[in-house]
């Protein structure tokens, strides 16, 4: 079982005070305004926009959270509503989520999409909906024959941690993050799906091999468990997987995921509870897997991508995670199972999604309303 490299002591701490404008003699660039050689060009402005993915022409699918699924082009010349969206419960952090494409979209046409449904009674969960991407000779685009292939169990009330980030793994297996809803101790629950990483079959059922399988239900979904709020989830050139989620007052995580670990959540944690009071840390319980960077005062992590592009070869391999209350990117390097923040990239707002482009050049949407999405490349 891996350990925390917890950023703690008064060099590392000096090192996280970006979010309040400290300085810095770790390595960590956290001043503000955008590194030298870096160019920002702003290219459209969305509603409360919450992830986006690029079609093989180039184009992207950018999701809103009042359940607008959009079709942009890389120029921001044209912006087009795509038709066929699922119902949204839209209100506090739910609303339309996740857009993935199957590993083969090119053959099957499959693009997935995550997002808040109402239930009975006030209550609300994820929901994971699969549909075939019909474009159009006049650049519209329409949903068609889609189909609900997963459901967080159970519903309940509130409209906080929903997690539902989604990532195809090399194999073809569909990894999805469930968050814990605000409640705790379902990710400690194994007959409930929230607060785990799941691994399913491309149609939603769960994938063979799970570490759970013989309890069947839900436990057969589920891959690892005791997580809180995972906003994002990235596979490493190596088949790692990473996850990032958002801790309680401190204690924001970066974790490898490994097949059947219990991650803690809400027995421990590298942060206290919103009243003050004490949660004990990971390292007073060595059976739970510790997050390989811990930030407090937390990042607020949203987004997330493990850059494989060639316009800035010496980002390959480095973990890029959107800050919102950072205002920025978060650099992190990797090195085998262990990770640690590199540098942070200021940019003054909240950061909700980050991406690469089919060129290598870095995309980022800020969060909120009238948010900006805009395109980082080297400046020439």
């Amino acid at each position: 079982m891996h350990r925390s490299l917890k950023m703690a002591g008064l060099a590392l701490l000096a090192g996280l005070a970006a979010c309040s404008g400290g300085g810095s003699d770790d390595g960590v660039d956290d001043g503000p305004g955008i590194p030298t050689g870096l160019d920002k060009t702003s290219v459209a402005r969305f509603n409360q926009p919450w992830a986006m993915s690029f079609l093989l022409d180039g184009r992207m699918l950018v999701t809103e959270r009042r359940g607008t699924l959009r079709l942009v082009t890389q120029d921001g010349t044209s912006s087009r509503t795509v038709s066929g969206v699922p119902a949204v419960s839209y209100g506090g952090q739910g609303g339309l989520g996740d857009v993935v494409l199957h590993p083969r979209f090119s053959e099957n046409g499959w693009v997935y999409l995550s997002y808040a449904e109402a239930g009975e009674r006030g209550t609300r969960g994820a929901a994971l909906a699969r549909a075939r991407l019909e474009l159009a000779s006049d650049g519209g685009a329409a949903l068609r024959d889609l189909q609900v292939i997963w459901r967080q169990t159970p519903k309940v009330g509130g409209t906080g941690h929903y997690s539902h980030r989604l990532a195809f793994a090399p194999n073809g297996d569909l990894f999805l993050t469930s968050g814990e809803r605000q409640l705790g101790s379902p990710a400690q629950d194994l007959a409930q799906n929230l607060g785990k990483v799941l691994r399913l079959k491309d149609d939603g059922t769960p994938a063979d091999g799970n570490p759970f399988a013989d309890q069947g239900a839900v436990a057969a979904q589920v891959w690892s468990y005791g997580h809180r709020n995972l906003l994002g989830i990235a596979f490493d050139a190596d088949g790692r997987l990473w996850t990032h989620e958002m801790g309680p007052q401190g204690g924001d995580e970066l974790n490898r995921i490994e097949r059947g670990s219990n991650y803690g959540w809400p027995i421990v944690s590298n942060g206290n509870n919103y009243d003050g009071s004490d949660i004990p840390d990971h390292d007073t319980r060595p059976e739970f897997d510790a997050p390989e960077v811990s930030w407090n005062p937390v990042i607020a992590a949203a987004g997330f991508i493990i850059y494989s592009g060639s316009m800035f070869p010496s980002w390959r391999g480095d973990g890029f995670i959107g800050g919102l209350v950072s205002h920025g990117l978060v650099r992190i390097d990797f090195d085998g199972d262990s990770a640690r923040e590199a540098e942070r990239l200021d940019f003054g707002e909240r950061i909700r999604e980050v991406e690469q482009g089919p060129d290598g050049a870095i995309w980022v949407l800020e969060d909120g309303d009238s948010a900006q999405l805009f395109k980082l490349t080297p400046s020439v």
